[in-house]
């Protein structure tokens, strides 16, 4: 069944809603973390697709972009794919209609979470799959969803991590090269100070001689 539900601007990641769970399991929270790191992944990707399902352990990350919002939900590996991006489908379209004017302005984290009423109400058709109206859901063609890419949690995570590791490599080395920059241009100045020292004491010593005999003669 739907266990927990996410809404979040992709464009930086803002939580702008959530299913709220009573759910304290120690596995389905460790899924809210990872459900955390992939809206933080996906705000930092630009995504070719807006439809895709990852695989973790039992359960499964399905996720519908749409605009500039992110809809996630979290279900057993075995509840019916068709069933989730229905359920997210019925989510987007009425947080559309509700919230699709102030999406983008607002700035704090959470400012729709009124809209876990209407999560929790759609969820509650959505737990038995055997019921007259998601039989006939599944009985549906939706020739889209068997096209959606499925990925697993290790593989998504793990290219951001390598992605942020070339990051932190690339900002590291030009760091470095910046540093190694000014210590060459700090060498540079010191030899050219050491190389003509010595002739401009030879020049001041000159001038002040020329100086001083200009006062006495």
């Amino acid at each position: 069944m739907v266990r927990l539900t996410l809404i979040a601007r992709i464009s930086d990641g803002l939580p702008l809603a959530e299913g709220l769970d009573n759910d304290k399991a120690v596995e389905l929270e460790d899924h809210k973390h990872q459900a955390k790191k992939l809206i933080k992944r996906l705000s930092q990707e630009r995504q070719t697709v807006n439809r895709m399902s990852i695989d973790s352990g039992k359960f499964s990350f399905h996720i519908v972009i749409e605009g500039v919002v992110c809809y996630m939900t979290v279900a057993e590996k075995s509840y019916p794919k068709k069933l989730a991006f229905q359920y997210l489908d019925e989510l987007l379209n009425e947080f559309q209609r509700l919230y699709g004017q102030q999406i983008e302005t607002v700035a704090r984290p959470y400012a729709f979470i009124k809209f876990d009423t209407f999560i929790q109400k759609t969820k509650r058709l959505y737990l038995d799959t055997r019921t007259q109206r998601n039989m006939a859901k599944l009985n549906e063609e939706l020739s889209e969803v068997h096209q959606i890419m499925t990925k697993s949690i290790q593989e998504v995570l793990g290219q951001g991590e390598r992605l942020n590791k070339m990051v932190d490599e690339g900002r590291r080395l030009k760091e470095d090269s910046s540093k190694y920059a000014r210590q060459a241009k700090d060498l540079h100045t010191q030899a050219l100070i050491r190389k003509y020292m010595p002739l401009g004491v030879v020049i001041l010593v000159v001038l002040l001689v020329l100086y001083l005999r200009s006062l006495f003669y």
